[in-house]
């Protein structure tokens, strides 16, 4: 159709010449957001940079290039966490804060702690926990696991940057390329993470409170070792949907 024929159009529909103008511009902007939109994914961008949020458990969190992108498969950790009370909760690298306001959500009584050491990552985790409503039951420090960590706590989780270094040339772009570094990998053998977390972890929980911990489909063996050397009990390993190892619990002994 050509220009003076969508004139004609618009006319016989009774939008006069101002009015036309307006639509033209406005189908001119649309157009070149949707270009817009189209490269950036063309570019491997992730969709949920692009529309600026990921569904996660039941609620939708803001994302961006600071933090890691909500997975189906961190909801496991949410699952067994919330199979026992709790009153108090440690997120140790709460990027969006998905994991911890999704539990506080679920437990209108229970109080939590999301540390990161991005200024930005818990800046929008704090974004997050307004939007949800428990912003008031949540502090998010910045601090280097538990650094600037104090009190003992029924639970804490945490999933870390536990991929390798060997191993960040083979992801997707959408992951290598867009989602922050020190989220995803260690820079070394994809265990430090667990090793400071059992380091902390029995100086952070009260007697018999639980750990859990997401991790990557091969390292349930060294992260069972990690955390039983650390004197940990009760160690297990619990699958995914997809009946990949996914997630490593224990508790402080009693």
């Amino acid at each position: 159709m050509t220009d003076a024929d969508a004139a004609d159009l618009l006319r016989r529909a009774g939008v006069d010449g101002g009015e036309a103008r307006k639509l033209r511009r406005l189908a001119e902007d649309t157009g070149r957001l949707f270009d817009d939109l189209v490269k950036r994914r063309v570019a491997r961008e992730p969709f949920s940079h692009i529309a600026g949020y990921r569904d996660f458990w039941s609620h939708r969190f803001r994302v961006n290039s600071h933090v890691l992108d909500p997975r189906p498969e961190t909801e496991l950790l949410v699952e067994l966490a919330l199979e026992h009370p709790f009153s108090k909760v440690l997120d140790l690298g709460t990027g969006s804060g998905c994991i911890v306001i999704s539990l506080l959500a679920e437990r209108p009584e229970a109080r939590g702690v999301g540390t990161d050491v991005s200024e930005k990552a818990v800046l929008l985790a704090g974004e997050n926990a307004a939007e949800i409503g428990v912003a008031d039951r949540l502090v998010l420090p910045l601090s280097d696991w538990f650094e600037d960590v104090g009190g003992r706590y029924d639970l804490i989780v945490s999933n870390p940057p536990y991929i390798r270094l060997d191993d960040m040339p083979n992801l997707a772009p959408e992951v290598r390329d867009y989602e922050p570094h020190g989220a995803l990998t260690d820079d070394g053998d994809g265990l430090s993470a667990y090793r400071a977390i059992s380091e902390g972890a029995s100086d952070h929980l009260v007697e018999g409170g639980r750990l859990l911990v997401e991790i990557g489909a091969d390292q349930a063996e060294a992260v069972r070792e990690i955390f039983s050397a650390a004197g940990l009990a009760d160690v297990a390993v619990h699958t995914d949907l997809n009946g990949k190892d996914r997630v490593v619990a224990a508790r402080r002994r009693s």
